[in-house]
């Protein structure tokens, strides 16, 4: 049996609920003469079949035929004063709504200009208002099916993911570079989401990003990119790797061999991968001149492109002509940052070795 209501009210106790429903299952009767009771910071909608129906704000009512004016034709006007009529009342909140969380719940794939695909997380902070709290009702409740905080939240929080995921591929930004436009990037989400959140009686008021970084994964894969451009002489480091197998073997002797065979062993390995290093090196120069001997001279060495940010912009690439012109006009300096295939980042002009020639060349500016 449905419970018959006289008073109507909710005490908010400030745990951050967006939306309260009375009776929290089925329908509730609602006499024609109940007193409903709205706090500040309150709006009651009624609701019934699916629809928001009447709305009122902060203070004392008396539920009457004149002010349910819906609610009467919706379900007739052939009932006395003292008749229930079933219905739903929802209490939404008016307050901002802050320090609202969201985060990715899994790693996200965008396409990185450098990287070419990366993977990254992030997480941060919103604040809304319920501005229009019957369109509310109506999107969000009738709907979406949604009555709890949390499923209001992650419903929330879906909408922001999708567009910062957009933004950032309209952007076109390394995850190398996304430090440096965090403000730029929270400002073109929350621009993106508002018409989302006014389309169904909310205000996004703030949209902030605490931290939007690589994974793990990606971490070791831009570090391995920074060793393997720091290395630079790939014959040299191989012999590198074959003395430190070399060492690795003398200082870590199998089963009951001594230490001075495991040591001859290790020696014995070493030389031998020397052997092998310097026979592929021999073979790979005399295969070289073989073929240069029959197919002729070798091609022109191609001139390295470069990449600049001028003017905030990437522009390029520029071959070493084009890039001597723009140092002499001055919109390229030692401190412009530069690019080319093969560089783990963004570097000063000036500390690239490729370039220390063109500036040297650059008369100086005038006194």
């Amino acid at each position: 049996m449905a419970r018959v209501f006289d008073i109507i009210e909710y005490i908010d106790e400030g745990q951050g609920e967006m939306v309260h429903r009375l009776p929290e299952r089925g329908s509730g009767d609602f006499r024609i003469g109940s007193q409903l009771i709205v706090r500040e910071s309150q709006a009651a909608v009624f609701f019934r079949d699916g629809k928001a129906l009447d709305t009122f704000g902060a203070g004392r009512h008396t539920i009457t035929t004149a002010n349910v004016p819906l609610l009467v034709d919706l379900i007739g006007k052939a009932f006395s004063g003292q008749t229930p009529f079933k219905a739903e009342v929802y209490f939404v909140t008016t307050r901002e709504l802050t320090d609202m969380k969201w985060g990715t719940p899994q790693p996200i794939t965008i396409v990185d200009p450098i990287l070419r695909m990366a993977r990254v997380t992030g997480y941060g902070t919103y604040a809304i208002a319920i501005t229009d709290p019957q369109l509310f009702v109506t999107k969000i409740v009738g709907t979406q099916n949604l009555y709890s905080t949390r499923d209001i939240q992650n419903f929330f929080r879906s909408i922001l993911l999708t567009k910062m995921i957009d933004l950032v591929g309209e952007m076109g930004k390394s995850i190398l570079q996304m430090a440096a436009f965090v403000e730029e990037l929270a400002a073109g989400v929350r621009a993106k989401a508002a018409e989302e959140f006014l389309s169904r009686g909310v205000t996004l008021n703030s949209f902030y990003i605490e931290s939007i970084s690589p994974t793990e994964e990606t971490a070791k894969a831009i570090d391995t990119a920074s060793s393997m451009g720091a290395i630079g002489d790939m014959g040299a480091y191989m012999q590198y790797q074959g003395a430190q197998a070399m060492v690795a073997a003398a200082n870590n002797p199998s089963g009951g061999a001594s230490t001075g065979v495991g040591l001859g062993a290790g020696v014995g390995l070493g030389a031998a991968m020397g052997q092998m290093l310097g026979q592929s090196m021999q073979g790979g120069q005399q295969a070289g001149s073989q073929a240069a001997a029959q197919a002729g001279p070798p091609p022109l060495p191609q001139q390295a492109a470069f990449f600049a940010a001028i003017g905030g912009q990437q522009a390029g690439p520029f071959d070493a002509a084009t890039l001597q012109q723009h140092i002499q006009s001055g919109r390229i300096t030692r401190d412009t940052l530069v690019w080319k295939a093969g560089m783990a980042a963004w570097t000063k002009a000036g500390d690239v070795a490729d370039l220390a020639g063109l500036f040297g060349a650059a008369p100086p500016p005038l006194p």
